[in-house]
């Protein structure tokens, strides 16, 4: 038998999104395709970070992480979200949230499992099913609202059915699921039998209603894998440094995993980011929510004012747009036009749907600092000229 991968591998395909990052370095463009949110780190999650440096913190931890960080998170649970947990058993401190997942994923499912998606779906969250073999069902939320029925759910569930994922503020549609939606979603898990694994990362980026975890729902607690992290709260995508909420009785699988691949979070990362949970006001977290929404409000004017008409997020940090206008036969025809000729770097909207329904679609991320964001909407307000000069190319040709 000739050498080759496995078949695992040759189901799971690069990111769109790092695809178009390294598309974008190639041209020096600017990045609006990855989320890796370059505003500034918090003062006291760099100094923390520093302090247990020098302190000699740069060893192994222990699988479910370092006593201060879990204490926080546990704190900051009860507090933000309304969910208790015993930061000995209940918190796992993981290598990013998408380390959470695929911990939780090798713990929770077996191979052949069925677990629910929305789409448009984050693609880490469907290539992780796939490399945990699961098999990935899609329930299509409906722009421009990105709403579903119950009806949508029950169509799509059968015997085989172990889980639910939902990521609420969700990337890429900014989708902030409403209580009612929850409840939906809460109920259907129970009457199932179902796993809900929420990513909620996203969780302080929210614009119109507010945060509301799954696991605070009557019922809930037990079956819900909470995860989350730091990465875009602390601008520190690099660190990876995120976490999962659940009952005892799972913590305990999902920790064996984080340890048998990623052995542990950074140590002195850990520290840095339990101090900016403890030190940091609550003025910080609100201070996100306006900070974004200026951002989000000068992008989409700008896409609204140049023909790429917006679904206007109501949290997370990024916009869907239609990209009908654009030359191209795909998704991804058109994000590669627009970054060829304005140099701004988005992503595909086939990215985040099993089928053709993103093909009309690019994705734009807000988690710049000011003056990169400026300049981008700067090039892109140059895109009807790019347009119609393309148009009186196409026709001096004919």
């Amino acid at each position: 038998m000739p050498l080759s991968l496995s078949r695992r591998a040759a189901r799971t395909v690069q990111s769109e999104i790092r695809a178009m990052s390294i598309a974008c370095e190639k041209v020096q463009g600017i990045n609006l395709a990855q989320g890796i949110c370059d505003t500034e780190v918090p003062l006291p999650v760099r100094e923390g970070a520093k302090q247990a440096m020098d302190q000699g913190i740069n060893s192994y931890t222990r699988a479910e992480g370092l006593a201060p960080i879990r204490q926080a998170i546990a704190e900051k649970m009860q507090r933000f979200n309304g969910v208790a947990c015993d930061p000995e058993t209940e918190v796992v401190v993981s290598s990013g949230a998408t380390g959470a997942f695929y911990a939780a994923c090798l713990a929770l499912l077996n191979p052949g499992d069925e677990v629910i998606l929305f789409e448009p779906y984050y693609g880490y969250h469907l290539n992780t099913l796939i490399a945990a073999e699961a098999v990935p069902l899609c329930v299509t939320l409906r722009a421009p609202d990105w709403t579903f029925n119950r009806e949508d759910l029950e169509r799509t569930v059968t015997l085989r059915t172990r889980a639910i994922v939902l990521n609420s503020p969700a990337n890429p549609s900014g989708k902030v699921f409403t209580r009612e939606e929850l409840e939906w979603i809460a109920s259907f898990a129970k009457r199932h039998d179902l796993f809900v694994f929420t990513d909620e990362i996203y969780e302080y980026f929210v614009f119109e209603g507010h945060h509301i975890s799954m696991a605070t729902l009557p019922g809930m607690r037990e079956r819900t894998i909470t995860m989350s992290g730091y990465s875009k709260t602390f601008s520190i995508t690099g660190w990876r440094i995120g976490y999962t909420i659940c009952d005892r009785r799972w913590a305990q699988g999902i920790a064996y995993f984080q340890d048998l691949i990623y052995v542990c979070a950074p140590a002195p990362l850990q520290i840095g980011v339990a101090e900016g949970i403890r030190q940091l006001p609550e003025s910080f977290y609100a201070e996100i929510g306006k900070e974004y929404v200026v951002k989000r409000d000068m992008l989409c004017a700008v896409l609204k004012e140049i023909g790429l008409t917006p679904s206007v997020p109501n949290g997370a940090y990024y916009v869907l747009a239609d990209g009908s206008i654009l030359p191209g036969r795909t998704s991804r025809d058109k994000a590669m036009y627009l970054l060829q000729q304005t140099g701004v770097a988005t992503v595909a909207g086939s990215a985040f749907y099993h089928g053709n329904g993103g093909e009309n679609l690019i994705r734009f991320c807000f988690a710049k600092t000011d003056a990169e964001l400026t300049e981008a909407c700067r090039r892109l307000n140059n895109l009807p000229e790019k347009l119609r000069a393309g148009t009186l190319a196409a026709n001096t040709r004919e």
